[in-house]
């Protein structure tokens, strides 16, 4: 059995702290009127750099999100927090426009979906009506 490399869930929590503190702002150059203009945006929170991380510190964590076996019960409350952080992250950067929010909806889940046309009803048939008058053409 593979040795834990996390030893304790504060262990874990203290790891994401370091994954947090260890973003830098990044330097976005824009165009204007008066020429380029820098602008320095902190990137957001995500799994993914959180996952890269670990190993590029650690090692592969990603068995403690998965507890395969139960074998990380013990980590399944941080692990838990640690992706609802990542998520509120995102989600209320979007909402300020410091992330693109249209990203920020689909990385989440939380586009809506309206269906407007068939109110749910299966669509077995398309009926097509030509508006205007034809009378005057030639065939």
């Amino acid at each position: 059995m593979k040795p834990k490399y996390i030893k304790t869930p504060e262990a874990m929590q203290e790891l994401f702290e370091q994954y947090k503190g260890s973003l830098k702002p990044r330097e976005i150059q824009k165009a204007t009127a008066t020429g380029v203009k820098s602008e320095f945006h902190t990137p957001p929170l995500t799994f993914e750099g959180f996952l890269n991380f670990c190993e590029d510190n650690i090692g592969c964590v990603h068995q403690y999100f998965e507890n395969r076996d139960n074998r990380y019960n013990e980590y399944v409350a941080i692990c838990s927090r640690i992706k609802r952080t990542i998520r509120q992250d995102q989600i209320e950067g979007g909402m300020v426009g410091q992330f693109n929010p249209s990203i920020t909806q689909r990385l989440n889940n939380l586009t809506e979906r309206t269906d407007i046309t068939t109110q749910g009803q299966q669509v077995s048939d398309i009926k097509i009506t030509i508006v205007g008058d034809t009378s005057n053409e030639s065939i």
